[in-house]
C-alpha cells in the first residue's frame, strides 16, 4: 500500500508539473471580447448587487466589447436541477448559437466565462434533495461548457469555480427566515451540507478541465477560484471592503427577515457609501463592492497578467 501511495504520489505531482509549465494562458493585449454565461451573479439585466454587476466593470477595465447570455435563477441544466429559468444548456447556449454568425468574433480575441452552480447546489436542488442528479452530474455538464463552445470555434476560456456557499447568509449556520426561503430546515445541517457540495464540486471540476485540457489543441483554460478569492474576502474583509461604517462579512445591504413561512417580514437597506463595507448584497448575492474586486481579478486575468486567483490549465 505504501508503495501504491507513493507511485499515485509520484504520477499527480509529475501532472501537476506538465500542467504548470505548459499553461501559457492568453496575452496580454490579445483578448477584445468577453462573453459571459451563468446565474445571477453574472446576470447584467436583472441585476443583484446594488449597483453595476463585475462583467460591466471587467470590460471597463479591460477595455474589453461585453456580451452577455448569463440569467438570474439559472442552472447548468434543467435535465439534471429543474428550475423555471433560463438553463445554460437549454436556454444560454442555444441563444448564442443562435447569434454566433451575426456576432462574428474573432475566436483568438474573444474569451469566453462560466460562473454557475450557487442554484444548482442550493435549496430546491441538491441542497434539499434531488433524487436523479448528483454533484458529478452537475460538475460534468459546467465542464461541458467549454467542449460544446470549443467544438463551435471558441478557443479561450474561463471557468469560475463556486464561493464558500456556507458563508452567504442564506446558508450561514446562523440564518434566518429570508425571501429565499422562510421555512423550517435546520440550518446547521445545511451550512456543513453545503460546504460538502460546493469543495466536492469545486474539486470535481478541477480534475476534469485539467484532464480535458491537453484534449483541445489550441484552447487555453483558465480556472478562476472564486472560492479562495471569497473565502479572503470573508476572513480578511479589510484588504477588500472600503465604506463608511464597520465592516460586515455576515449581514447584508439589503436583509430581510421573514416570520416562518413569509407571512410578513422586516426588511433594512444600507445606503450611500456605507454600502461598501459589506461583502454580500442581500442573503444571497455578493454587493457591489465584492464584486468590483471580482472584476479587477478577472481584468487582470483576461488581460495576461499575473493574479494570484487564476491559473492556466492551457
Amino acid at each position: 500500500m505504501g508503495r501504491f501511495r507513493t507511485t499515485v504520489q509520484a504520477l499527480l505531482a509529475v501532472a501537476a508539473s506538465i500542467v504548470t509549465t505548459s499553461a501559457i494562458g492568453v496575452r496580454p493585449g490579445q483578448i477584445k471580447n468577453l462573453v459571459t454565461f451563468g446565474d445571477s451573479y453574472t446576470d447584467v439585466v436583472f441585476v443583484w448587487d446594488g449597483g453595476d454587476p463585475w462583467p460591466v466593470y471587467t470590460s471597463r477595465y479591460a477595455h474589453l466589447d461585453l456580451i452577455p447570455f448569463a440569467r438570474s435563477g439559472a442552472t447548468c441544466s434543467n435535465n439534471i436541477t429543474f428550475r423555471p429559468f433560463p438553463s445554460l444548456f437549454e436556454s444560454q447556449l442555444p441563444e448564442y448559437f443562435s447569434q454566433k454568425g451575426s456576432l462574428r468574433l474573432a475566436p483568438q480575441e474573444t474569451i469566453y466565462t462560466l460562473w454557475i452552480g450557487t442554484n444548482d447546489v442550493g435549496a430546491n436542488a441538491l441542497l434539499t434533495g434531488n433524487d436523479d442528479a448528483s454533484i458529478v452530474d452537475v460538475s460534468a455538464c459546467m465542464v461541458n461548457w467549454v467542449k460544446a463552445l470549443y467544438e463551435s470555434g471558441a478557443r479561450n476560456f474561463l471557468f469560475q469555480n463556486m464561493i464558500p456557499l456556507q458563508t452567504v447568509p442564506m446558508y450561514s449556520p446562523n440564518a434566518y427566515f429570508n425571501r429565499f426561503w422562510a421555512e423550517e430546515r435546520n440550518a446547521t445541517a445545511w451550512s456543513v451540507f453545503m460546504t460538502e457540495l460546493v469543495l466536492s464540486g469545486n474539486a470535481i471540476t478541477k480534475l476534469m478541465l485539467e484532464a480535458l485540457a491537453p484534449k483541445l489543441p489550441g484552447a487555453h483554460i483558465g480556472l478562476f477560484d472564486s472560492h479562495a478569492l471569497f473565502t479572503d474576502m470573508f476572513k480578511r474583509p479589510s484588504l477588500y471592503l472600503n465604506g463608511t461604517v464597520p465592516l460586515n462579512v455576515t449581514g447584508a445591504v439589503n436583509s430581510c427577515v421573514f416570520e416562518l413561512h413569509g407571512s410578513s417580514s422586516n426588511c433594512v437597506v444600507i445606503s450611500g457609501s456605507a454600502k461598501d463595507s459589506y461583502l454580500w448584497w442581500d442573503e444571497l448575492h455578493p454587493s457591489e463592492q465584492a464584486n468590483r474586486i471580482v472584476a479587477r481579478e478577472m481584468a487582470a486575468s483576461i488581460q495576461g497578467k499575473k493574479t494570484r486567483w487564476t491559473t492556466w490549465l492551457s
